[in-house]
């Protein structure tokens, strides 16, 4: 397993389906910069391998791509590898490419699978200075996946590539992820009962965390509601001074980064995510394991995950007014909103990870089968 160790989905996922693997016997490697968040215990059949880089004044920054590369290889040959599988196309389909080639100049052919997970191919995959370095990686990846529909539908027409896609949707640990009483905690976010709503991300303009704040504002104005903000980056800053403009800094926390996002979660009584984009939503799917309704928009593969009317509600990127309206509908109607709660779990099981893993296996199974000696 290839991955970026960080809080984004696509290191999530790796992590995530990697130890669910080893737990069914498969030994797996991961090869990263840095140990990923979740990869945090020790695991039978799980395998952790540092990508070092030297620190030469020649360069400005490191060649992270030629490490990386160099250590795949390194793996591959002294673990025996079966198949590698990369996450997030830039640059790790890439990388693939080259360690698969390297290796087999030396007599050894792996297949490379590599996974499509969202901003590599909406955002950064499709920059014209490397789109078709990207589109020929993924040409020449023995297989391809990508987490919904809309994210295969995106990479088919932007990057015009002929290589079949099959889609294995992002998945949830409902073991991890499930309601549990944390009425403590509730109580001291919320200690005159008010609704809290909830949002994490990585706090990037493509999130739009500000309408989050600003959805919040109608909402509380009706309903007594507290807003915690989960996760940081870029846009913290900005948040954090709209917060005071609109004078709401005594009802909206600010929790920076966590681990435990299931404890948050299960105090929650309404889940926003009102994305410029989003390849699937996987942060919604946690939300709704834990019987957490979802105030959505419409891009990408949310809509395959939260149902409209039944789940939670979706409305159009940046219709503030409309998405503070379905707020306000849900947190005052407690029937309306136990039966959302009741539908989001129900939709989560449909992601359960023992569903999905098996689904991975067939598709390694299917590549290895298939894989044929690309010298080109």
């Amino acid at each position: 397993m290839v991955c970026y160790p960080t809080y984004g989905g696509s290191g999530v996922i790796a992590t995530e389906l990697g130890k669910g693997l080893a737990k069914l016997g498969h030994q797996i490697h991961f090869i990263t910069y840095k140990q990923p968040p979740r990869l945090n215990t020790f695991q039978e059949n799980i395998f952790y391998h540092e990508v070092l880089m030297s620190d030469y004044p020649l360069f400005e920054h490191a060649p992270y791509d030629t490490y990386l590369t160099s250590k795949i290889v390194d793996v591959v040959k002294h673990e025996q590898l079966d198949i590698l599988h990369v996450h997030y196309a830039v640059p790790h389909a890439t990388i693939a490419y080259l360690a698969k080639k390297i290796l087999l100049y030396e007599g050894r052919y792996v297949p490379t699978v590599t996974t499509l997970h969202g901003t590599d191919i909406t955002l950064v995959g499709k920059d014209r200075s490397i789109a078709d370095v990207v589109a020929f990686a993924i040409e020449k990846s023995d297989g391809v996946t990508a987490v919904s529909n809309s994210l295969k539908k995106d990479t088919y027409a932007y990057f015009g590539v002929q290589k079949d896609i099959e889609v294995i949707y992002n998945f949830i640990d409902l073991e991890r992820f499930t309601k549990t009483n944390k009425d403590h905690f509730k109580k001291a976010i919320a200690p005159n009962g008010e609704k809290i709503m909830v949002h994490t991300s990585n706090f990037r303009k493509v999130k739009r965390v500000e309408d989050c704040i600003l959805i919040f504002k109608e909402v509380n104005q009706r309903i007594p509601s507290k807003l915690i903000l989960v996760g940081d980056g870029p846009e913290r800053r900005n948040l954090e001074d709209l917060c005071r403009e609109l004078g709401l800094c005594q009802e909206i926390r600010f929790l920076g980064k966590q681990d435990a996002i299931e404890e948050i979660l299960a105090i929650g009584d309404a889940f926003l995510m009102p994305s410029g984009k989003e390849s699937f939503g996987l942060a919604a799917l946690e939300a709704m394991a834990c019987e957490v309704p979802v105030i959505s928009s419409d891009v990408g593969g949310i809509s395959e995950v939260n149902v409209h009317g039944e789940t939670g509600f979706i409305s159009k990127v940046g219709n503030v007014e409309e998405m503070a309206a379905n707020t306000i509908r849900l947190l005052s109607d407690e029937k309306l909103h136990g039966d959302l709660k009741r539908n989001a779990f129900a939709r989560a099981q449909e992601f359960d990870i023992e569903k999905i893993l098996p689904q991975y296996e067939a598709f390694y199974n299917k590549v290895l089968e298939e894989a044929v000696y690309d010298v080109a």
